[in-house]
């Protein structure tokens, strides 16, 4: 079986990249302070957090960059997620929100894969659109004003919630691509 390294700071995300993984590949997990690069695009910043990991462990991984993107403030916070989360929240977009009929959103995730043969980028989308004002009681960050389908991301299980997100989107195609790799 081949391995993978989950190169996050973020223990949960590599035991949710190991169980999506399971049977296929052995996942490791390395926490360690990766420079990130500023830029409009996640793949980008994927990319290069990739190419540093590689550099440091030679050994195939993957990393990550989410963005939330909002239609009607020009696709902000986009990359700055985050920060926009630690600095303004929640209650923060819906105050920049406020009067938008256009409540349209999506996250994006891009997983960057990188070998000795290079560095490979696998996104994933989840559209939806801004509540009106927080529901549930799951997950984290947005996910309590982010709606797909009629619910909050925050009024969906766990389980439920991995298999239609962003990251199981970006994740899904990162499996099928290993997959045909080893066929």
């Amino acid at each position: 079986m081949r391995s993978l390294t989950v190169v996050t700071g973020n223990p949960g995300k590599a035991r949710e990249v190991a169980s999506y993984f399971a049977g296929i590949l052995e996942v490791g997990h390395v926490a360690c302070d990766l420079p990130e690069l500023r830029d409009n695009d996640i793949g980008t910043i994927a990319r290069e957090k990739a190419r540093c990991a590689y550099e440091m462990l030679n050994a195939p991984l993957i990393v990550d960059d989410t963005g939330f993107f909002v239609d009607a403030l020009a696709g902000f916070p986009g990359p700055y997620a985050a920060y926009v989360q630690d600095t303004i929240g929640n209650v923060g977009i819906l105050k920049l929100m406020e009067g938008a009929r256009d409540r349209s959103a999506h996250f994006e995730t891009a997983i960057a894969y990188a070998d000795d043969a290079g560095i490979r980028i696998f996104r994933g989308i989840l559209p939806g659109t801004i509540a009106s004002s927080p529901r549930g009681v799951e997950g984290f960050g947005y996910d309590p004003i982010f709606e797909h389908d009629g619910r909050t991301l925050a009024e969906i299980p766990l389980a439920e919630k991995s298999r239609i997100s962003h990251r199981g989107r970006a994740l899904a195609a990162l499996r099928e691509w290993l997959i045909c790799q080893n066929d």
